[in-house]
């Protein structure tokens, strides 16, 4: 599923949040939303999974206006991990992760066999699997992270969205959890907040400061020492080493520009 968007245009309380925003996501393709804090990331995601309608332009899923689709529909192509997301309360682990499904139900359709196999299924693929029988309120941020993820998963989307998704993970959880979603082969605009791990596992990068896109495309084409330095605020170069992993090299000091 190919995601486009064209001249979004966002304003909240009055104020300028995002302009001329366009930008493609390609099938398959997982594409980091990079910038400094206060830049529009985590608003511009709302766009893209009908949290918050854009003032003008369009968001585009294989050609078609997402606004235009049921929320049912959206629910079955679209699915987003939030930051400082949760599960209701009460609910345990593998509820949590079944609430995944119920865009595939009718209003009066039973959870099928069917259904707890994909759940199942979600949960082992994010290394959640001993966590099943759990209470989600009592998970540490780590752990409902994975489990979030599995409910994503569950829904069985064609784009994902994600929210800073490794966000209280310890840095071995980091790499597995990027990894996974890497390899899952799922449209996925992803908002990263370290350079570092965007670089590493992004087939491609937009960059937004105040509101407007920088520079969007191939990460080494992307990370240029300039916009490093004017947009981040940073002495550093991008570069693909040997063993084909681009890393950002941080230079002596004066490091902060």
């Amino acid at each position: 599923m190919k995601l486009d968007l064209s001249d979004i245009e966002v304003e909240l309380g009055g104020v300028s949040v995002l302009r001329g925003v366009t930008m493609t996501v390609p099938p398959g393709g997982v594409v980091g939303l990079v910038g400094p804090n206060g830049s529009g990331k985590t608003t511009l995601l709302r766009t893209v999974y009908r949290s918050l309608r854009p003032a003008t332009g369009a968001v585009l899923l294989d050609g078609d206006d997402i606004w235009r689709r049921s929320v049912r529909e959206a629910a079955r192509t679209t699915a987003a991990v939030l930051q400082n997301g949760s599960g209701s309360a009460g609910l345990s682990v593998t509820e949590v992760v079944a609430l995944g499904r119920t865009a595939h139900h009718g209003l009066i359709s039973r959870e099928t066999a069917a259904d707890r196999a994909i759940v199942a299924e979600s949960l082992e693929r994010t290394g959640a699997e001993d966590l099943a029988g759990r209470m989600f309120d009592s998970l540490s941020g780590g752990e409902r992270q994975r489990v979030l993820l599995a409910r994503a998963l569950a829904q069985r989307p064609r784009l994902l969205v994600l929210d800073e998704l490794t966000n209280h993970l310890d840095i071995r959880a980091r790499f597995e959890m990027l990894d996974l979603v890497r390899d899952l082969g799922i449209t996925t605009l992803a908002v990263l907040h370290e350079l570092d791990f965007a670089v590493r596992y992004c087939t491609g990068l937009v960059v937004l400061n105040r509101g407007e896109v920088v520079a969007a495309g191939p990460v080494l084409e992307v990370l240029t020492p300039t916009v490093l330095r004017e947009v981040f605020g940073v002495d550093a170069t991008a570069e693909r080493h040997p063993d084909g992993v681009i890393r950002i090299t941080y230079h002596a000091k004066p490091l902060a520009v």
